[in-house]
Order: structure tokens, then C-alpha cells, then sequence
């Protein structure tokens, strides 16, 4: 058991580094057993910090075979921990020289320099660039690098960030190649790669006249697999271009497809680094998630170049300054790509089910955390997904012009340098003129807000008074909140007319162009006049702010608004708010659950005949809300009971309307060969509802979940197809499942996609959990495949993970100790469902806490895993 408490970072405890790195010079040999990495640092004393510091490296698993100042060798230093410290030179500008050695192909933690497959390859955020060599290793010390590679001539490809300058032979056997980054950066956004592989390549022409050349490199049998990779860079530098003015400065862009990864990819400056299974696709492997999800990941990545690389995060705590904002930019890039008013609502049901979650529990952190143990466990939800909303309200705040105007004096300002949150708000208040000062709050409290609205109509003053009331829940570390400033987005739908209607106010934070209204109190009324008839109140337009909304809407009301709304993002708002009225007073055997289904029948029906609606809106209206979200609302949780509850009105949905899902079935039977385009996406999509609440209402119906699987030209419809027959147990979908393995075992992402559909089929137990643990196509030092198995079991499959008196939580135990020691970061987020375990009945509580304390018990227990699960227990 851990007795020490490890290290507690504070962003009070900030300060400037005693030394700048100027230029960064490193020579890396790669041999078979060992690498060898000589860096050569040239450093600058910081002026602003006081004379005499010692130089302080941080470096992890190094063997130090030679260290040296300006030439001389140093003996009088130290290594405590991680940091090397050497005393202090007498000049103010010298050269370190270090030699290390390291052994990258015993590196299972996936981060500094590891080997995947044959492939040599890197990952250096948030900390991993001390596992190379000793560095000063912060992202506030930037500099200019400039990198050179020997290796076996067997790596043929060698690459590293910038541009190349030199390559050729160092002897019969060997090789080299040299690159040089002209653009200061921070260690964390050094990449290196050595491999056998093979490039694609395009170009890209800039704004300005430039040509720039365009690689993926891939292993040489997923040639075949990056056109569309290519197609969605060439997308989104034209998208950047665009709508925020930003042009890429080097001559050279490049992707490499890695199949160990612990994240999706890496924006390192000029070498993206992606997990295979975020890069590689092709309309027969591919489904249309995947290929949007590609699409907007190459996107994120992309986008870094300005928002993370150019400007980047002065300290870890601000890690928000680039994820948020680059999240939000991927995902305004995909709303003009495809469908907006569809994206927001997939974005905000993350954010629901899962954010809002994370904001409840015993990790809640605020967008800027003010403290950690292990950075990696803050590469969180909150960070990425709140911190865009974060930037969206100040989107919405602003307006899109003066936005922009803000970005572009961002870019301009703290261009090469390493800035936080404040600097990025700072530009919008001085763009807008706006007193921001309450908005910081966003960034520093944690929890999701509540807004609690109330609504009169005066038909003889023709006035419809909105009465708004704020709070936010206690968090760890933080019982009392202040008011937040949110941009509330609103309209009228009569309740006569059903039509939109208009109005006119006098309260100064209602602002008539953008439709929103600024609440910065805790309580508030904003007066809407002129308005000829009663009405049900649309608020928080396309989720304007993320807050959990109450509004004492009848049933009626709801039914109201899933019909009238001319917000579709409302429109389907509204849907989720009545389907989970009604899944939850069934959950409490309320009087009222029978006659609620009623409704929610009926409301149904009005969508299923609805021509006007977009396919792929229509299809996310008939969509119960997910039980993880259900699970949100109310305490304490039966996962098992309310697994029957979502599986019962389901059924019920589809027996009651059994003949529109025929129809609906029939109606969006394929009518050409496959393509990723919009109109094809959303009609798949609706195919699959109108199957899965005909198998729900019918099991015979499986038969129409084979018919597809063997006749669908595309995966989207395949893999669809073998879940949902996987809901019924039979020995044809075995065999299916088998049929399906020996075709595609030699193909990484098929090989995941099938692990995946096995553990996160509902009837699968702990036995078979286990002996998927041991399948040929199992990896437990294979971050992807331990996702798909262990991920797949414990987060996307509740009624298996909770049912068996414990079993699962006893086995997702096992897989944390076990994968503690190889992948701390993998066996930290595995940690997640238990973070939850408070939620549940007793017995649930009991059985969670029993392992909880069993992991934290476990004898040099990681960082990573340490602290979430010591959190949890508090």
C-alpha cells in the first residue's frame, strides 16, 4: 500500500522557470535493444527571477551516461524524483550536454519514446518528453529544435517536427535524417517516428499562393485506408482559412497511423501522430460515426497548429486555453460540414450523460483546475467538452463578427508565447467592450449550474414575465458558489398559433440581434412585451449555456414544442424532456407512469408522420434518452430495475406503433450504393431506429437485423445490425459473430469493432468477459483493445456490468491492478464507474467501496490511479 501521499500541484504555486531553452538540438540513435539520445540545450537565464537558481531537468527512467556545461563535465549534481539538479553556471547563457539511454521497447505506459508494433514512436503531452531526455520539461519554456535520427536502414521512414533538411547513409547498415522546426514550441509537442512505412500524398495551396506538401504514413496494408484523412485536412485548412484567417506556416504537414495510443491523436507541430482507428477508414470498414468522428478529429488536430501550437498553455491548469477552444472550433467545423442543429444535439448529449456526471462526482474540477496529482487524469470532460461550452457562450456572447475580431487579436497578441484563460478573455473584453470579470467564473468554479425559470402571461398588459433563479450545488473544495454570467437564448411559440412570436423588451441584458439574454444575477426578471398571445417559453436555445434547466412545462407544453419549435435543437429538447418524465415516474411506479406513456405514444406518433423533419433530426427525436442520463436524475439507482424500465417502454413503443416502424422501415430501405454524404447518413440513421424498436416491440423481428447484416454494402449498417440481433440470443448471431471475426481478424479497427459489439452486448457475463480477456485478438498492452473489452463492459453496458451480485465490479478491479503497472493512464479512466458509486442502492455501494479499497491498497499504486481512486473514497 502507497505510504507516502504523492505530490499535490497548486496553480497558486506558479512561477516562471529559472532558465529559457533558446534552441534545442538532440541526436537520437536507435539501435535493437537500447536508444541513445544526446541533447544539446542552449539556455538563458531568466532575468525576471532571482540569480543563482540551480537548472533543474525533469527526467524519468534515464540512464545519464554524460553530462556536461558549455563543454566541461558536471559531477556535483543531484537527482532527486524526477528533477536532475545541477548548480548554477556563472554565466547567463550556456550549452547543457547530456547522453542517455533508454530502452523504448520495454516502455508499456505509452508515453516519451515507445515502440508500437515494429514502429518507433512518441507521446510527449502532457509530461513524456522526460522520458527521453532531461529537460526542463513545462509547456511555458519554448524553443526551437532541431532533431536528428539514426536507425537501422530497416526504419525506412524517419521523421521528426518541421521541415527536413539532410538525409543519407551513415554506413552500410545505418541511415540518418535531420529536421528542423523553425517555430518555438513546448517539449510536450516533440514527435519522433521510425518505421517501415509507406506515404500518401497531396497538396494543399494557401490563401497566399503557398504549396504545401501533404503525407499520411501508414503501414503498408493500410495504403488503401487514407484518402479520406486526406480529404478532411485538405477540408479543414480551407475551413480555417475561412472563418478564422489562419494559414499553415510550415512547408510540410504530416499524419502517422499508430496502433498503440492512449488518446486519439496528438497535434504535434508538423507530425500528428493519430491512433489508427482515428485516421484509417474506407467505405467497407467505416461506419458513418467513424467517418465523422475521423473527419473532426483530423479537424481538432489541425486546428491546434494556431489554437495550442502557435499560442499555447503557459502551465498545465490552463489546459482549457487550447482543448476547449479547439474542441469548439472542430466542432462549429462540423456543424457547417454536415448538419448543424444534429451536431449540437450529439454534443450536448455527451455532455448530459457524461460531463454532468463528472461534474457530481468526486472528481468535479472546474475548467481551470486549481490543483492535481497526475496531469493526465485532467484530460477530463470538463476540460475539453465544458471548456467549448465555455468558449460558445462567449461566441454567443459576443456575436460571430466580434468573435472573430477577439481571435484574431488572440492569435496576434500572444503569438510564440505560452498564455492562460485570462489572456483569451481578456481579448474578448477589450474586442467587445463587455466587463467579462463575472464570466471568469466559468473557467475557476466547478459543478453544473441549475436555472430555475418560471413564467406569467398577462393577456391585458400583453406582457409574458420570465422570472429566473440561479444556483449551483457544493462540489469537492467548493460548498458556496457565486452567480454566473450565462447568455440565456429565447423565443415565444404561441400557444394558439403554434407560430414563433414577437416581442420587445427594456432590460438592458437582453441584446434584440443575438436573441440572448445576459444573466449575471442570482435572481432576475426580464419582461418580454407586445406579446399577443399566451405561450409556451423555448429557453436555452441550442443549450446556450450548460446549466440543468427547470421550467414547470406540462406535458401539453412539452407536446407543444416537439411539434412547434422552430429551434430543432428545442424541438428534440423538448422530446428528451417528456420521454425522460416519463421513464423516471415509471422507475417510481407513479399513478401517473400509465397515462404518461399515453403521451409519450402519442408523441411519438406525431414525429414518426411528420414529412417536413430532417431524416437524421427525426431520427434523434425518436431516441429514448440513454440510461446513463437517466441515471443523473435521481438517486438511488437500480441499474438492473431501470434497465428493465428502458427495455419495457421501448417494447411498449414498438408494439404500440409496430405498423409506423414498418412503414418508416420500409420508407428508408437503401436507394444507392454507399456514400458518406448527409442525406445517406440520416436515412441509415432512421433505418436502424425504426429496426430497433421493431426488434424491441418483436424478438421475432431479428430476422430483419440478419436480412440487413447480409445484405448491407457498408458497415454502418452491418455493425448496426449485429447489435441489435445481438439483443436477442440465438445461435445464428454466434455464428454471424464468428463469420464476421474470420473475415476481418487481420484488420486492427474490424478486430476492435468485433471485441467491442461482443462485451457491450446486454446478456454477456463476467465468464465471457473473462475469455474475451484471453482471445487471440485480445491485447492488454493495447490501449484500443483494452477499451473495447474492459471500456466496453464497464461503461457502455450497465445492465452486465451491474447485474451477477458484484462480479463485474470485481473484475473491472482485477483489470486496474493489473493494467496499473503497465498503463497507469488506461487504468485510471477504467477507473470512472466507480467514481459513480454513491449514486447506487445500498448493496450496489457496499460492493464498489469493497473493491475501491481494494485497489487502493495495492502496493506501488500509480499516480494515475491513486488519485481518482482516493478521491472517490473521500
Amino acid at each position: 500500500m502507497r505510504t507516502e501521499m504523492p505530490q499535490v500541484i497548486q496553480l497558486s504555486d506558479y512561477q516562471a522557470p529559472s532558465y529559457w531553452v533558446d534552441e534545442t538540438s538532440l541526436c537520437v540513435q536507435i539501435f535493437d535493444e537500447y536508444t541513445d539520445v544526446q541533447a544539446r540545450l542552449k539556455m538563458r537565464a531568466n532575468s525576471d527571477r532571482p540569480t543563482g537558481s540551480p537548472i533543474v531537468l525533469q527526467g524519468v527512467d534515464l540512464t545519464l551516461q554524460a553530462l556536461s556545461i558549455d563543454g566541461v563535465a558536471v559531477a556535483n549534481y543531484e537527482v532527486q524524483g524526477e528533477d536532475l539538479i545541477i548548480p548554477a553556471p556563472a554565466a547567463t547563457t550556456f550549452e547543457v550536454q547530456s547522453r542517455v539511454r533508454i530502452y523504448p521497447r520495454t516502455n508499456t505506459s505509452l508515453e516519451g519514446l515507445y515502440v508500437s508494433g515494429g514502429m518507433y514512436c512518441t507521446q510527449c503531452e502532457a509530461e513524456g518528453f522526460r522520458k527521453i531526455t532531461y529537460y526542463p520539461d513545462r509547456p511555458d519554456v519554448l524553443s526551437v529544435f532541431t532533431t536528428r535520427i539514426e536507425a537501422p536502414k530497416s526504419f525506412k521512414t524517419l521523421l521528426s517536427n518541421g521541415n527536413p533538411v539532410a538525409s543519407g547513409e551513415l554506413d552500410a547498415d545505418r541511415h540518418m535524417a535531420e529536421w528542423h522546426d523553425p517555430f518555438p514550441k513546448p517539449s510536450y509537442l516533440f514527435a519522433l517516428v521510425a518505421g517501415d512505412l509507406v506515404d500518401v500524398r497531396d497538396t494543399f495551396v494557401t490563401c497566399t499562393g503557398r504549396t504545401i506538401d501533404l503525407r499520411i504514413y501508414v503501414e503498408p496494408h493500410n495504403r488503401h485506408k487514407t484518402a479520406f484523412a486526406l480529404s478532411s485536412l485538405k477540408k479543414s485548412m480551407t475551413w480555417d482559412e475561412t472563418v478564422y484567417g489562419r494559414e499553415y506556416d510550415l512547408d510540410i504537414f504530416m499524419i502517422v497511423a499508430v496502433d498503440h495510443f492512449n488518446m486519439g491523436a496528438m497535434e504535434n507541430k508538423g507530425l500528428n501522430i493519430f491512433n489508427s482507428a482515428c485516421v484509417l477508414a474506407d467505405p467497407e470498414t467505416t461506419t458513418d460515426d467513424g467517418f465523422e468522428r475521423i473527419e473532426a478529429i483530423v479537424a481538432h488536430e489541425y486546428f491546434h497548429n494556431w489554437s495550442g501550437n502557435r499560442v499555447t498553455c503557459r502551465d498545465w491548469f490552463q489546459l482549457s486555453l487550447k482543448e476547449g477552444f479547439t474542441v469548439f472550433r472542430d466542432a462549429e467545423f462540423t456543424a457547417d460540414t454536415h448538419a448543424r442543429a444534429v451536431k449540437r444535439m450529439d454534443d450536448v448529449t455527451l455532455l448530459r450523460t457524461s460531463q454532468f456526471a463528472e461534474d457530481a462526482g468526486p472528481m468535479a474540477h472546474p475548467v481551470r483546475p486549481s490543483s492535481y496529482i497526475e496531469i493526465n487524469n485532467f484530460y477530463t470532460l470538463t476540460v475539453y467538452e465544458k471548456g467549448a461550452e465555455v468558449v460558445r457562450m462567449l461566441h454567443s456572447l459576443l456575436g460571430a463578427d466580434r468573435f472573430r475580431q477577439a481571435t484574431d487579436l488572440y492569435f496576434d497578441r500572444f503569438d510564440g508565447q505560452a498564455v492562460t484563460t485570462d489572456d483569451f478573455v481578456t481579448c474578448m473584453a477589450d474586442v467587445s467592450g463587455l466587463d467579462l470579470t463575472q464570466f471568469k467564473r466559468w473557467y475557476d468554479q466547478a459543478g453544473t449550474p441549475r436555472l430555475k425559470v418560471e413564467g406569467h402571461y398577462n393577456a391585458a398588459q400583453q406582457t409574458f414575465s420570465l422570472m429566473f433563479e440561479q444556483f449551483c450545488p457544493a462540489t469537492p473544495g467548493q460548498p458556496e458558489k457565486l452567480p454566473f454570467h450565462m447568455p440565456v437564448k429565447l423565443g415565444l411559440m404561441g400557444k394558439h398559433s403554434g407560430a414563433e412570436l414577437m416581442f420587445s423588451t427594456d432590460h438592458p441584458g437582453y441584446d434584440a440581434t443575438l436573441q440572448t439574454f445576459s444573466l449575471r444575477k442570482a435572481n432576475d426578471t426580464l419582461v418580454l412585451r407586445g406579446v399577443t398571445e399566451d405561450a409556451v417559453p423555448s429557453l436555452l436555445r441550442d443549450f446556450s449555456a450548460p446549466v440543468v434547466l427547470s421550467y414547470p412545462y406540462t406535458v401539453e407544453d412539452l407536446r407543444h414544442l416537439v411539434r412547434h419549435d422552430s429551434n430543432a435543437f428545442n424541438r428534440w429538447d423538448a422530446m428528451q424532456t417528456l420521454a425522460t418524465r416519463v421513464l423516471l415516474s415509471a422507475v417510481r411506479g407513479a399513478a401517473e407512469a400509465d397515462g404518461l406513456k399515453t403521451v409519450l405514444t402519442d408523441a411519438v406518433r406525431d414525429v414518426l408522420v411528420d414529412d417536413t423533419l430532417d431524416h437524421a433530426v427525426k431520427a434523434r427525436l425518436l431516441r429514448l434518452p440513454s440510461q446513463a442520463y437517466l441515471a443523473e436524475q435521481y438517486t438511488p439507482v437500480d441499474p438492473v430495475a431501470l434497465d428493465k424500465v428502458h427495455t419495457d417502454i421501448r417494447r411498449d413503443l414498438g408494439q404500440s406503433l409496430a405498423a409506423e416502424w414498418q412503414v418508416l422501415y420500409g420508407q428508408t430501405q437503401p436507394e444507392a450504393a454507399y456514400v458518406f454524404e448527409h442525406q445517406q447518413v440520416a436515412r441509415r440513421a432512421l433505418h436502424r431506429v425504426a429496426l430497433s424498436y421493431l426488434i424491441a416491440g418483436d424478438h421475432t423481428a431479428w430476422h430483419l437485423a440478419a436480412e440487413l447484416y447480409q445484405q448491407a454494402d457498408n458497415m454502418t449498417d452491418q455493425s448496426a445490425a449485429l447489435q441489435l440481433w445481438g439483443e436477442v440470443a440465438n445461435e445464428a448471431w454466434d455464428e454471424a459473430m464468428n463469420g464476421f471475426y474470420q473475415r476481418w481478424q487481420d484488420d486492427a479497427q474490424m478486430a476492435e469493432q468485433w471485441l467491442s459489439i461482443r462485451a457491450t452486448v446486454p446478456r454477456i457475463r463476467v465468464p465471457e468477459i473473462r475469455r474475451l480477456t484471453e482471445h487471440p485478438g485480445f491485447s492488454w498492452t493495447n490501449p484500443n483493445r483494452v477499451r473495447s473489452v474492459i471500456g466496453g463492459f464497464a461503461m457502455r453496458n450497465p445492465v452486465a456490468f451491474h447485474a451477477d451480485q458484484g462480479a463485474g465490479y470485481r473484475f473491472l478491479a482485477d483489470a486496474i491492478i493489473q493494467l496499473n503497472s503497465l498503463n497507469p493512464q488506461i487504468a485510471a479512466r477504467l477507473c470512472t464507474p466507480f467514481t459513480y458509486w454513491r449514486r447506487y442502492t445500498p448493496e450496489i455501494q457496499d460492493a464498489m467501496q469493497t473493491e475501491l479499497q481494494r485497489i487502493v491498497a495495492v502496493e506501488a499504486l500509480s499516480k494515475d490511479v491513486y488519485e481518482v481512486v482516493s478521491k472517490s473514497l473521500v
